[in-house]
């Protein structure tokens, strides 16, 4: 895309001189909901204003609010990664990063990792070892055993609460059947598998009983993990606690997916396995299968929003259908066991 379709306070941060430091080539990421800029040995990311509904964001108060939030979140992982909110103020002509004039906007400051050791790169470059696997096991074990519960937390592990997400999908991607990525025949049998799952209220009890409903991180998969010198996992779901609020097994089985997609099977069942013998916890294989299916739908879910985003050039729009259509593919196979 070309910078004029951009917000004038992304197209003033691309320029090395906007920033209090180093900041090199500037480079620019967009996602469905974010601008990331990498500038130097620093990243600054900027919520879109937009409003998907399970996602608000379409007021200055709420990107304020949700920055505060992912601070506060993502530093149960990474205290050292997540550094400060930012402000983009005008003034005149000029936008400046926490200078001068109206405040325009609102960011998350964080240190750079080094982007040759981002999982994705990682495994994309065939070096992912069990060794990469036992390391993150051993961070997220004692995440998942401090991490928050209780009472409140416990509903949203119901099979009443965990429909509303999962059957959310389906209405959100009614309208793109048959478009190309997402057949009729393949939506009926993921959407059938997946009703007559949560229709298993007993399942979900269980886990419950179990203690296994816990603040997680939500978004646990490749894109937000760094193998560097020590393992960081980053970007957890700020903007919806019923995203977050959830089964630790539906967490495992993200990242479990995610291998899958990636065509790492047999790193998928380890990782799946030495989790759940570090953790005492045989009983989320039950309910695995379901949860991997959830998550494959919900990755193809945003790949087609992604695509659908005026903003985003050819390239993107091409790579988001063609992911879109292979999660939803691997969604299916789930669903039929």
């Amino acid at each position: 895309m070309t910078q004029a379709n951009l917000p004038p306070f992304i197209q003033a941060l691309l320029d090395p001189a906007a920033y209090p430091h180093p900041a090199g080539d500037v480079r620019l990421v967009q996602t469905h909901i974010s601008h990331v800029l990498l500038a130097g040995d620093f990243v600054y990311k900027f919520k879109k204003p937009v409003d998907f509904g399970f996602l608000d964001f379409s007021t200055l108060d709420k990107r304020k609010f949700c920055c505060e939030q992912e601070l506060l979140l993502n530093r149960r992982l990474c205290p050292e990664i997540y550094l400060d909110l930012v402000t983009v103020n005008h003034q005149g002509k000029t936008y400046a990063l926490n200078g001068p004039g109206e405040v325009v906007e609102y960011g998350v400051k964080m240190v750079r990792m080094p982007e040759e050791r981002m999982m994705g790169r990682v495994i994309a470059a065939g070096d992912l070892r069990r060794e990469h696997l036992d390391r993150l096991v051993a961070v997220l074990v004692p995440f998942y055993e401090k991490a928050e519960r209780g009472p409140a937390i416990e509903l949203f592990g119901t099979a009443e609460a965990v429909a509303v997400n999962v059957l959310e999908n389906f209405a959100q991607t009614r309208g793109y059947v048959d478009g190309g990525v997402l057949s009729a025949a393949r939506f009926e049998a993921i959407s059938a598998y997946a009703k007559g799952v949560l229709a298993r209220e007993d399942l979900f009890a269980r886990r419950i009983a179990q203690g296994r409903i816990r603040d997680c991180h939500g978004d646990l998969y490749s894109a937000n993990i760094c193998l560097a010198d020590r393992v960081y996992i980053y970007d957890c779901i700020e903007f919806n606690q019923r995203f977050r609020y959830c089964d630790v097994a539906s967490d495992i089985a993200f990242l479990a997916m995610d291998l899958d997609y990636h065509r790492l099977p047999e790193l998928s069942a380890y990782f799946v396995e030495r989790f759940a013998a570090e953790s005492g916890d045989p009983g989320l294989y039950e309910l695995l299968p379901f949860y991997k299916c959830y998550r494959a739908y919900v990755r193809g879910k945003i790949g087609l929003f992604t695509a659908g985003d005026p903003a985003v050039d050819e390239g993107t729009r091409a790579a988001c259908l063609e992911g879109a259509a292979r999660y939803f593919e691997l969604a299916h196979g789930y669903a039929a066991g």
